[in-house]
C-alpha cells in the first residue's frame, strides 16, 4: 500500500514537473516574446496555451467558405485572393494592422505586410530571418538546400551564382524558346476550335499551361535534353503531389504506417529525380568538353559553369549545389508561369476590349511576324502601360 502511494506521488510529482517544465519553456518563452513585441507596438490575436490561435483560425475559415447571401455574379472573380484563401489573415490585418503575432500550436509567428520591410528581411545574411525550417522541412525532398530553401550566407552564396543568369539580358535569349514551345499549344487549341462549329469550344487550359510551361523550363535548362528534362519534370510534380497531402497548420499526421509509406515514397522520387539530373550534368559535362565558348548555352550549362567556376564549393558542394539548384527552377517556374498565364487568360476573357486592344498592338508592332525579346518593350498594353 505504501509503495503504491509513494509510486503515485513520484508519477504526481514527475507530471508536475514536466508540465512545469513546459509551462516555462515554451508558454511562459513565447509570452516573453510577445510582451517585448507589445512594447514595440507589435500585437495580435491573443491565443490558447495548448493550440495557440489554431481554433479561431479554422473558425474564420469556416465562416468565410459560408455562401453570402448578398454574393453578386461578378463577385466569382476577385483582385483579392488572399481574403478568400487566407481570412484569418486578412481580419487580422484589419484589426491589428500590418504587421502582428499569431500561433499555431506552441509555434509562434509573425505576419508582416510590408513589402520593404520583407525584402529587407529575406535579403539579411545576419540574422536568422530566411525561410523558416518548419515549412522548408516539408519542402527538403523537392528543393534540397537550393536557393528557395537555404538561408544566410548559404543562400547568399548561391544567389551570387544563380541571379546573374536571370539577367535581363540572359532572360531575353529564352524568348525564342518561349514562342516555339507555345506554337503547337496554341495550333491544338485552333484545333479544338475548328472540330466544333469553328467559332467556339470548351478547353481545360489548365493543364495545357503546366504542360507549355515544363516544356519552356526543359528546353531553357536542359537545351538537347529536354526529353530527359520532361521526365524530370514529371517526377517532381509526383513528389509535388506527395509532399502536398502532409498539412502544414491543420491537423495531426495520419496512421503511422500511412505515414511511412508516404514517407519511402517521397525518398524514393526525390533519389530518381536526382539521379536523372546528375545523369543529364555528366552528359552536359562530355558535350561541353570539346565546344567553343562562343557556342550557345542553356541554363544549366550556365549553372554549372558557374558552379565549377566558384572556388568556395568543393566537388560534393558544387554537385549538390547543381542538382539542388536545377529541382528549384523547375519547383518556382512551372506551377507559378501556368497560374499567371491561366488568370491572365481568364480576365482577358471577362474584359474583350482588352483583347482587341492587344491585337490592334500586336498588329501594328510586329506586323505579320511572331513577337520577339525586341518588340516585347513596345507592346504598352501588355506591360501595363
Amino acid at each position: 500500500m505504501e509503495a503504491a502511494l509513494v509510486f503515485n506521488s513520484a508519477v504526481a510529482l514527475a507530471i508536475a514537473f514536466l508540465l512545469g517544465h513546459l509551462y516555462k519553456t515554451v508558454w511562459l518563452k513565447c509570452e516573453t516574446m510577445r510582451r517585448r513585441l507589445r512594447m514595440q507596438g507589435i500585437k495580435g490575436p491573443p491565443p490558447s496555451i495548448l493550440y495557440g490561435n489554431l481554433p479561431e483560425m479554422q473558425k474564420i475559415q469556416a465562416n468565410a467558405a459560408k455562401p453570402s447571401s448578398t454574393s453578386l455574379a461578378s463577385d466569382i472573380v476577385a483582385h483579392d485572393y488572399t481574403s478568400t484563401l487566407f481570412p484569418y489573415f486578412e481580419q487580422w490585418r484589419k484589426e491589428y494592422g500590418p504587421i502582428y503575432t499569431y500561433s499555431t500550436g506552441m509555434r509562434q509567428h509573425m505576419y508582416v505586410n510590408q513589402p520593404e520591410l520583407v525584402k529587407e528581411m529575406n535579403q539579411s545574411i545576419s540574422l536568422d530571418l530566411g525561410k523558416p525550417s518548419y515549412v522548408t522541412k516539408r519542402l527538403a525532398p523537392m528543393l534540397g538546400n537550393g536557393l528557395l530553401r537555404s538561408n544566410g550566407h548559404c543562400w547568399a552564396q548561391q544567389r551570387k551564382i544563380v541571379a546573374p543568369e536571370f539577367f535581363m539580358d540572359k532572360v531575353k535569349g529564352m524568348v525564342g524558346i518561349m514562342v516555339e514551345s507555345t506554337q503547337p499549344l496554341l495550333r491544338k487549341w485552333q484545333d479544338y476550335v475548328e472540330a466544333e462549329d469553328g467559332v467556339n469550344a470548351d478547353i481545360r487550359v489548365d493543364e495545357d499551361l503546366r504542360e507549355v510551361s515544363a516544356d519552356v523550363i526543359s528546353r531553357a535548362s536542359f537545351g538537347s535534353s529536354n526529353l530527359r528534362g520532361k521526365e524530370i519534370f514529371a517526377k517532381l510534380r509526383s513528389l509535388q503531389k506527395a509532399i502536398s497531402n502532409q498539412s502544414f497548420l491543420f491537423g495531426a499526421t495520419n496512421f503511422a504506417f500511412l505515414a511511412m509509406k508516404k514517407h519511402d515514397n517521397i525518398g524514393n522520387l526525390e533519389k530518381e529525380i536526382e539521379s536523372l539530373i546528375w545523369d543529364t550534368v555528366k552528359e552536359r559535362e562530355q558535350q561541353c568538353a570539346g565546344a567553343s565558348s562562343s557556342s550557345s548555352s542553356d541554363l544549366m550549362q550556365l549553372i554549372l559553369e558557374g558552379a565549377v567556376k566558384d572556388q568556395s564549393l568543393g566537388k560534393d558542394s558544387s554537385k549538390r549545389f547543381i542538382v539542388d539548384n536545377c529541382k528549384n527552377i523547375y519547383f518556382a517556374g512551372h506551377e507559378s508561369t501556368a497560374v499567371a498565364a491561366s488568370w491572365c487568360l481568364m480576365l482577358l476573357a471577362l474584359h474583350p476590349e482588352w483583347q482587341n486592344h492587344i491585337r490592334t498592338e500586336l498588329t501594328k508592332v510586329c506586323g505579320d511576324s511572331l513577337p520577339d525579346a525586341d518588340s516585347l518593350p513596345h507592346l504598352k498594353t501588355v506591360n501595363g502601360n
